[in-house]
């Protein structure tokens, strides 16, 4: 499953989510699969991920998505993203 959310200021700072490692990837298509959970945070960017079984979840700057352990995915970067993110 991915949640999308559009986080507080308040959520990001209990989160800690600025202090967190940046990925960075140009305009690309590549299948995914999750070891573990993962939450990331938005810079900058436009993302189409399709689960293997499920919709397509669009989300872009701004926005607070976690991904389940487990999950296998095709990431559709529509737009060079970039990223704070969090395994576990």
């Amino acid at each position: 499953m991915i949640h999308v959310e559009k986080p507080t200021e308040e959520k990001l700072a209990k989160l800690n989510a600025r202090s967190w490692p940046i990925w960075e990837k140009e305009v690309s298509e590549f299948p995914w699969e999750y070891d573990e959970k993962e939450t990331c945070y938005i810079l900058e960017g436009e993302v189409v991920v399709t689960p293997d079984k499920g919709n397509p979840v669009r989300f872009g700057k701004g926005d607070l998505v976690t991904f389940d352990e487990g999950l296998k995915c095709k990431w559709k970067i529509n737009k060079a993203v970039r990223k704070h993110y969090k395994f576990g």
